[in-house]
């Protein structure tokens, strides 16, 4: 079921009215891999009236107005990704394409579009319903934050945007929460996942260094960031509080996850898996062929790299799906009418982070004073790949499955952790779910690089190398590993850079293409690294390359083919 995103829908489907529209910075696909459609979705099964309207122009008002004023309130996100990682490369250049956007040229998403739609909704209508912001932009950019497009640390986007509320990470039950307490007139504050402003602290909360603290000290946006990174887990986190001005931005502490039977749920919602033809006719978006026959098994991720914020949006635990419910996923996306066979994706944010998890953490919450997996992989934690064996089995055993792909990465110290099944594991990947090629993210070789990343060891990825060269022959295969690394991280130098190059020439046997240049993007201890030019768990100096045309040479180091 397509949620109305026109008045002659809404009329179809027997409403005379919305209890909630939902604004979206992304075109409209229905699909469980987007979370402007999930939450859609999951609000309707809740009762409630839902209409989407994606990729608004914001220099009128015929888009926004054309499903007139929701009852409850408004939802915006800037979508899929931040807005702003969206629009420019790391090299601060406009993109030209955009895969979430009909016909992939990137002229619908606005710079801050989270902001822009909530003074969009403030300029047309003047009754104020409630504006609620979330997604990937509002999540991430909750507390004060370094913006590398400003160069400056931004206030809460809650205060710039002028909304009402925000939530933060996975709001599938909040907001269904949020939507009974407006229908009953009740106050939403206590609301776990959710942010508002206060004229007052809240009290028992923990109070963080102010916006105009972190602003001035470094250190202080250091000590700010590693209180808000540890207040991320429902077990264990409390309230934040931080200081705009005389006003106070209130983080209530995070959503309870959904436990098994409730993420089966949401995954047997009635969506489309299509763009919408109310947008598919302006054009095809292109993303809808990396994820119109994916299947999502799992959320969460414990890998906690520096540079990502999955860990912050998702959470450090595991939680997955039953078999059950994937196969039962899978099997209907054999009846969908464009389907050829092919699964693209039966992974998650890590493919082999499905079906186990520290008994600790799931009962007392992450640990505060270590990681999961970096440096080393915690005694607590025994990955166990036996389940995801038995599922993609199940998966690829299915009528009118052709091949089923594993296309969202591996954690390869986590299968050469697992002495029982990880060789098991790798051995089916290679034989029935890779083509050619499997993808691994070393990110750099230099263990000083590595370590600042949370990355595993070199030694570890030539283990693995050896071990994928060994089942390859074993199998009669000619396939081989394709590498994605970053130039300039923090700490990074030219000098990391050629000795890189060195040892994918002579230990890797390759010439590296898939180079990215490092983005600083909120929430993430790599870009308090970038912007603090401070280690933030040793509270050292480091070095930080700043220069684009600098940075460009660290990547073209690295990319660089040898002369012949």
């Amino acid at each position: 079921m397509f949620l109305p995103t026109t008045i002659t829908e809404l009329k179809k489907l027997g409403w005379d009215h919305l209890d909630i529209i939902l604004v979206s910075g992304d075109s409209y696909i229905d699909s469980p891999y987007m979370g402007i459609s999930v939450i859609g979705h999951i609000l309707v099964d809740a009762g409630f009236k839902v209409g989407i309207i994606a990729q608004p122009g914001i220099s009128h008002a015929d888009d926004i107005s054309r499903l007139g004023e929701p009852k409850l309130f408004w939802g915006i996100s800037a979508g899929s990704i931040d807005s702003m990682v969206a629009n420019y490369t790391a090299s601060l250049k406009k993109r030209k394409s955009d895969d979430y956007t009909p016909g992939g040229v990137n002229n619908k998403r606005p710079d801050r579009a989270t902001v822009v739609y909530t003074n969009l909704i403030k300029r047309y209508f003047k009754s104020n319903k409630p504006i609620v912001l979330g997604g990937l932009e509002a999540s991430l950019r909750r507390i004060a934050h370094y913006d590398y497009w400003n160069d400056k640390i931004r206030r809460s986007i809650l205060f710039d945007a002028k909304a009402d509320y925000l939530f933060y990470g996975m709001a599938d039950r909040s907001i269904v929460e949020f939507a009974n307490a407006l229908k009953h007139k009740q106050d939403p504050k206590t609301i776990r996942g959710l942010c508002f402003i206060s004229n007052e602290p809240v009290e028992d909360y923990l109070q963080i260094p102010s916006f105009e603290e972190v602003s001035s000290d470094k250190l202080a946006y250091v000590d700010s960031f590693e209180i808000f990174y540890k207040n991320n887990d429902p077990i264990t986190s409390r309230g934040l509080v931080q200081a705009h001005g005389d006003r106070y931005l209130v983080q209530n502490p995070p959503a309870f996850f959904l436990n098994q039977e409730e993420l089966d749920k949401v995954y047997a919602l009635p969506y489309e898996r299509n763009q919408h033809p109310y947008y598919e006719k302006i054009g095809k978006v292109k993303a809808l062929e990396t994820i119109q026959f994916s299947v999502s098994t799992h959320r969460g991720c414990y890998g906690e790299c520096n540079f990502c914020a999955i860990a912050v949006h998702e959470g450090r635990t595991i939680r997955w799906r039953s078999q059950e419910s994937i196969v039962k996923e899978v099997v209907n996306i054999t009846k969908h009418p464009g389907f050829k066979g092919i699964i693209q994706d039966l992974g998650g944010p890590t493919a082999n982070m499905y079906g186990y998890e520290c008994k600790k953490k799931t009962t007392r919450g992450v640990c505060l004073d270590r990681r999961c997996i970096s440096p080393e992989i915690c005694t607590a934690l025994r990955p166990n790949h036996r389940p995801q064996l038995e599922l993609l089995k199940a998966v690829r055993d299915l009528p009118n499955v052709k091949k089923v792909f594993v296309a969202s990465g591996i954690r390869y110290d986590l299968l050469m952790n697992d002495r029982q099944y990880g060789n098991k594991y790798l051995e089916e990947i290679l034989e029935y779910h890779v083509s050619g090629q499997l993808k691994i993210a070393p990110e750099h070789t230099e263990d000083n690089i590595l370590e600042l990343m949370g990355k595993p060891s070199s030694e570890k990825l030539l283990e693995f190398k050896n071990r994928v060269d060994g089942l390859n022959k074993k199998l009669g295969k000619n396939q081989f590993l394709t590498y994605y690394f970053i130039a300039a991280y923090p700490g990074c130098s030219e000098r990391d850079m050629q000795r890189l190059k060195v040892f994918t020439s002579e230990r890797l046997k390759v010439n590296p293409e898939q180079v990215q240049i490092f983005t600083p993007t909120p929430s993430t201890y790599a870009s308090v690294m970038y912007y603090t030019e401070i280690n933030p768990f040793t509270k050292e100096p480091i070095f930080v390359e700043k220069s684009i045309s600098k940075k460009t040479k660290q990547k073209e180091i690295l990319v660089k083919k040898p002369n012949v």
